[in-house]
């Protein structure tokens, strides 16, 4: 090994370990922002967290180009280099994290295009047994209450209750319930829960399982920081709404660990639905959800035929959008040119996607991992995808004879588009996702997002049913948009003018003008009027605007509203 591999690799940790203390503290300052009621804090180091690792692999760029001798640029250098890091981390409870983050180096610093098996970390480490993460366990037998008030007092989140013995009584009951729904009896022998709480927003969440004997229900207690004291808000003992925490909809967990391959694992065994990315994203290791997403994908494309094809609905005029079918995911291209009536540029929108990775997604906004020079053969898209990519696509993509090369690209979730989700599923299906579309709406604007194009194409439906937005070219803070009512003519020819005749700023918004573009006809338009036409009229856009500008914080709670522990909670 070279003098200059052993600097390399020594910088690097110096670098990484500079990004674990950065990390521990803001996850510990968030936990004092949550016992605090620091709302504003914590989201500042929400986006703390973000800048941490891009600051941390900056730094060691920077370092390594000034200080080494040779600018350490040969792939020799930094293959020994990897060994050497190998030899430094092997044993550190966060390994996989650490060959993340020299991999963020190695392809920064060589700028790879592709993957380069000689310097990069490529093999995914197994994950410890689920039983190897620290959890508390509270005898239960028929005291359910006792062991309740033990595993919500135990993490010690704040001064106060506002009161527990009711919260813990009205717990106790949903547990008992949902033990007869599941043909478990009535007995809870132990209540289980992961020692580390996750905090987000106003909410500390106690994720574990409900056991019966030896049979065991996922169980999540959300509990929130009220202006009057902590609060139990639900107990949740469905797969489905303990899943949901963990959605790609949502903003990462705060989590006090060092350890986060244990609470992967863990969360993996009660979660089977969620997959190893989404679970590390969620606990606020991103860029690694990224390299696990990376790695699904590339075994997949190896152990299948699929061929890149473009994904289901309309064609957008600012993405080419396209997908391998049996991958779960779509890929976003920004096109080169963007037709009339998209006024925009490529700067622009890549700045709504960084607006929407730091943002309150409030459950209403799918997570977009950006990729940069990714390498697939090009026999593996579809000639018409390929011809487009081509024509419309030259600033973000690259083709030769034998392969494609993704220079930018976006990566999210793949949804069913809510306008031929709508026409598909059946009528009761369909009526729910349009009332629940008008939802989106509502949570979007409560998080401060003004969609700017609302059409039923901009929008997805989840498997579990959840209408969410995924088109970002025309987001907005929704404090910026000036609502106005439509003016009064007294001349029939301006009124039936197809262009305004009336001035019109670059931020005013007609929600009059709903009722004509949204598409939603006969019944479906009769439910959404039932439980949204509020949307149509300005006073619920401006009231909405007034309470952010008060500095609220509107909390759009993680689980249905059919789940809340007795009353709504105040705020």
């Amino acid at each position: 090994m070279t003098d200059t591999a052993a600097a390399v690799a020594g910088v690097v940790l110096r670098h990484f370990r500079s990004y674990g203390e950065a990390l521990e503290a803001i996850n510990t300052a968030a936990i004092r922002s949550f016992a605090s009621r620091d709302w504003d804090g914590l989201a500042v180091l929400t986006s703390e967290r973000l800048d941490a690792y891009a600051d941390a692999v900056g730094g060691s760029v920077a370092e390594l180009r000034r200080t080494l001798d040779k600018p350490a640029g040969d792939a020799a250098t930094w293959a020994a280099a990897q060994s050497a890091y190998a030899a430094l981390t092997a044993e550190r409870p966060d390994v996989e994290i650490a060959e993340t983050f020299y991999n963020s180096i190695t392809r920064r610093f060589l700028t790879t295009v592709g993957v380069d098996p000689r310097v990069e970390f490529l093999e995914r480490h197994p994950l410890p047994a689920p039983d190897e993460v620290e959890v508390r366990r509270h005898p239960a037998g028929e005291d359910v209450e006792a062991a309740l008030e033990a595993a919500v007092t135990a993490p010690q989140l704040a001064s106060q209750w506002r009161n527990l013995g009711r919260d813990v009584r009205l717990a106790a009951e949903e547990i008992r319930r949902s033990l007869g729904l599941h043909g478990m009896g009535n007995t809870v022998t132990e209540i289980e829960v992961l020692c580390t709480p996750l905090y987000r927003g106003h909410g500390a969440y106690l994720v574990g399982r409900l056991w019966a004997g030896d049979v065991a229900l996922p169980l999540g207690i959300a509990i929130h920081h009220t202006n009057r004291g902590l609060a139990i808000g639900a107990v949740l003992t469905e797969a489905e709404d303990v899943s949901v925490l963990f959605s790609y909809t949502r903003a990462a967990f705060f989590v006090d660990t060092n350890r986060p391959a244990a609470i992967v694992a863990y969360l993996g065994a009660l979660l089977p639905d969620r997959t190893r990315d989404e679970l590390y994203t969620a606990v606020g290791y991103r860029k690694h959800g990224k390299t696990e997403l990376f790695r699904d994908l590339s075994l997949h494309i190896a152990t299948s035929g699929d061929r890149f094809e473009f994904a289901r609905g309309i064609r957008g005029m600012v993405m080419i959008v396209f997908t391998a079918p049996g991958f779960g995911v779509v890929f976003k291209i920004i096109r080169d040119r963007f037709p009339y009536p998209k006024q925009t540029t490529r700067r622009r929108i890549m700045s709504k996607y960084r607006l929407v990775s730091r943002h309150d997604r409030a459950g209403r906004l799918v997570d977009a991992h950006e990729f940069e020079h990714l390498r697939f053969e090009r026999s593996r898209f579809a000639p018409e995808l390929l011809e487009e990519l081509a024509m419309q696509a030259t600033r973000s993509v690259s083709i030769d004879a034998e392969h494609v090369t993704l220079h930018h690209v976006y990566v999210e979730r793949r949804l069913a588009p809510l306008d031929l989700y709508v026409r598909e599923a059946n009528p009761i299906k369909a009526r729910a996702a349009i009332v629940d579309y008008g939802r989106a709406i509502k949570n979007l604007a409560a998080a401060n997002i003004f969609p700017g194009d609302m059409l039923l194409k901009n929008f997805g439906v989840t498997s579990g049913g959840r209408v969410v937005f995924y088109d970002y070219d025309e987001i907005v803070p929704l404090t910026q948009c000036k609502f106005r009512e439509m003016p009064d003519s007294d001349r029939a020819d301006e009124e039936m003018s197809a262009e305004p005749w009336f001035g019109v700023g670059d931020d005013d918004v007609f929600p009059e003008e709903f009722t004509r573009f949204l598409g939603i006809r006969g019944d479906l338009r009769q439910a959404f009027d039932e439980h949204h036409a509020d949307l149509f009229g300005v006073r619920f856009w401006t009231r909405m605007q007034e309470r952010l500008d008060a500095g609220e914080v509107i909390e759009i709670f993680p689980y249905k509203r059919s789940r809340r522990l007795g009353a709504v909670l105040r705020r």
